[in-house]
């Protein structure tokens, strides 16, 4: 499709907003080993506009890190895991980021079973172990009553998919959309030229470069996706669908990277940057 058939730039807050309008994201990522992915996509989402950006904290290393990187966001620690079900049932989130630095152990299956089964039916952003967790076996997000978006790597679409993933765009491109299908999500293939479709209408993203293969350039990515989806849970926009969030997602941070590349070089580039140089990408792209 054409950039015209969709809106890639996230709507404008009317003078009166407060931050529930702006949209309230829970991050349910990160662990022990890995802590900073969690980080990252507090971050970006706060960057990118999220109005409130809670944070579940299941480990120590996380729950410590929290208050020093990302001040503004809220953290949750519930005692169990049958403890976050009941809470996540009576929050007032309008989209759940879960995925980045998870892990793939027991508590982490335990986790993305209540955000598959009980959580409210808004938008849900499955990223990194998410994406392991499936396996192969993406079908079973079908059954989830509300919208979901999958912003896997090649090698995660290779597994989910049980194929390899083509280099070639036209190959990336079936790959995304069968994926799509099976799924009943929304596929961001990441890569050059990100490809992003809902199984139907297909946006191939002309922006980003090389030096954001970088680690935790996804998990940025992530926070992106999920603060824009939350604007479609506020109600205040019903002609912002989650298709275009990802889309205007994909774009934003691809221009981030760009920004941080031009002014740092491709081989200096780390994903801190990536949110470093966000506003300035959201300000040209609205402009």
């Amino acid at each position: 499709m054409s950039t015209q058939e969709r809106s890639l730039v996230p709507p404008e807050l009317p003078d009166d907003a407060h931050k529930g309008d702006a949209g309230r994201l829970l991050v349910v990522c990160g662990s022990a080993t890995m802590p900073g992915a969690a980080l990252l996509v507090a971050r970006a989402a706060q960057r990118a506009g999220a109005g409130l950006v809670t944070v579940l904290a299941t480990c120590d290393e996380l729950a410590r890190a929290l208050p020093i990187a990302a001040p503004e966001a809220v953290m949750l620690r519930p005692k169990s895991t049958a403890n976050f079900s009941f809470e996540l049932a009576q929050r007032g989130d309008h989209a759940i980021v879960a995925g980045c630095g998870l892990g793939t152990d027991d508590e982490a299956k335990q986790l993305l079973q209540v955000l598959l089964g009980r959580a409210p039916a808004i938008p849900l952003v499955l990223d990194a172990d998410a994406l392991n967790l499936l396996q192969d076996a993406p079908e079973k997000l079908k059954s989830r009553a509300g919208p979901v978006v999958l912003t896997p790597h090649p090698g995660e679409a290779a597994r989910l998919l049980g194929r390899e993933i083509p280099r070639d765009p036209a190959g990336r491109e079936a790959a995304a959309l069968e994926l799509a299908q099976k799924s009943g999500a929304i596929v961001c293939l990441k890569g050059k030229g990100t490809v992003v479709t809902d199984g139907r209408f297909v946006y191939t993203n002309d922006t980003g470069n090389s030096g954001m293969a970088t680690a935790g350039a996804g998990d940025v990515l992530a926070g992106i996706v999920g603060a824009y989806a939350a604007l479609c849970a506020t109600g205040a926009f019903p002609n912002w669908t989650v298709l275009d969030a990802a889309c205007a997602a994909v774009r934003a941070h691809g221009l981030a990277g760009d920004f941080a590349a031009s002014h740092l070089g491709k081989r200096a580039v780390v994903a801190s940057d990536l949110i470093q140089w966000l506003a300035q990408a959201q300000r040209r792209l609205s402009s």
